[in-house]
């Protein structure tokens, strides 16, 4: 694991320093590449929010000081979930930095219509950065107001980068719609990437036992240094049936999932890294009253209650590697390689 880079110091009203200033740094896509994602990723110079414009009246521009890398930026790239005429794109869904108060921040990434209440991320209207709105991977970002949440004291600014995508979606699986009570077991597969690291450290703070699955032996071994009670190579034959999996894999991994449920179980789905159309084995599912349940990031108040959790149970998001943002295209690699134990970081300063 290498070391993380250091963070450079907060510099409150750094906003008046850049009255005059028209660009910044940024990563981006110059447009989509579905079979060549690579090709279209950019680093380079890209203007600053427009924050005169009234469609973003509300907003707050942001100092990045750290950014996650998430599956979600090799997507745009691809062009899936963005429109064509919204490229250039700036990638990046979440993002720690700096208001210009001078307050130390993390975003909330889910941009919902202003005039709706309640669940943001069941607004049709809704959106993250980097689908309508421009990301997080530069200098400068603008979101609502209401999106900007203190950073949890004494935490980084690459810890905190961790929790808006990865975090909060592990979070809502297990909190909100997994239906689980304290004690139930619970099977996270595929161990590695964000969510699947982060699922495993918050149910174990969460009081569940917790299970896991890794093709990787190490991975396995980091697992329970992570906090799981076992851990079993894919499609392994469990000890007993589960109350609820927190599934990310997909294809690779359903049908395993689907058969390792307890009659009335909850299987809990918000990705499909390895493909997203497996055979629905629908019988299982009536005979068992099993319940198949979408989970997509989590609502502002979810994220105020994990931010909350990790403070009373001193749980950190795990970090992999540090890397400047300077280095986003391999560290985008390394996330498509799938070489990676936690969460990859971009800073900048």
């Amino acid at each position: 694991m290498r070391r993380p880079c250091p963070e450079p110091p907060v510099r409150p009203g750094w906003l008046a320093n850049r009255s005059s200033s028209r660009s910044m740094f940024a990563v981006y896509a110059q447009y989509a590449d579905a079979q060549h994602p690579f090709r279209a990723l950019r680093v380079g110079e890209r203007p600053d929010p427009d924050l005169s414009d009234p469609a973003m009246a509300g907003w707050e521009p942001v100092e990045v000081r750290a950014a996650s890398v998430n599956h979600h930026d090799l997507w745009t790239l691809r062009g899936v979930g963005i429109a064509a005429e919204s490229f250039p794109m700036i990638l990046g869904c979440d993002a720690a930095g700096v208001d210009a108060a001078g307050n130390e921040v993390v975003l909330h990434s889910v941009i919902g219509d202003p005039g709706e209440s309640g669940d943001e991320t069941l607004d049709p209207a809704r959106s993250l950065l980097s689908e309508r709105f421009q990301g997080s991977f530069a200098e400068l970002v603008a979101v609502p107001r209401r999106n900007l949440l203190p950073k949890p004291a004494g935490w980084s600014f690459a810890e905190a980068a961790c929790l808006p995508t990865a975090w909060l979606t592990a979070y809502r699986m297990l909190a909100t719609r997994a239906g689980l009570r304290r004690g139930d077991t619970v099977l996270v597969q595929g161990v590695g990437g964000g969510v699947a690291t982060a699922c495993i450290a918050l149910a174990h703070a969460m009081g569940y036992r917790v299970w896991a699955t890794s093709r990787d032996e190490e991975r396995r071994t980091r697992a329970l240094e992570l906090g799981a009670d076992a851990v079993f190579p894919p499609g392994a034959r469990l000890p007993e049936r589960v109350d609820a999996v927190m599934e990310t894999v997909g294809e690779a991994t359903y049908d395993h999932s689907l058969k390792s449920l307890r009659p009335g179980g909850r299987l809990v789905i918000s990705g499909a890294t390895s493909g997203p159309n497996p055979p629905a084995d629908l019988a299982r599912i009536f005979f068992k009253q099993l319940s198949v349940v979408g989970s997509t990031m989590g609502t502002r108040d979810e994220l105020l209650d994990l931010i909350r959790l990790c403070e009373s149970s001193g749980v950190r998001p795990l970090i992999d590697q540090t890397l400047p943002m300077s280095e986003a295209r391999r560290a985008l690699e390394i996330v498509a390689d799938g070489k990676v134990f936690g969460k990859i970081v971009l800073t900048h300063g």
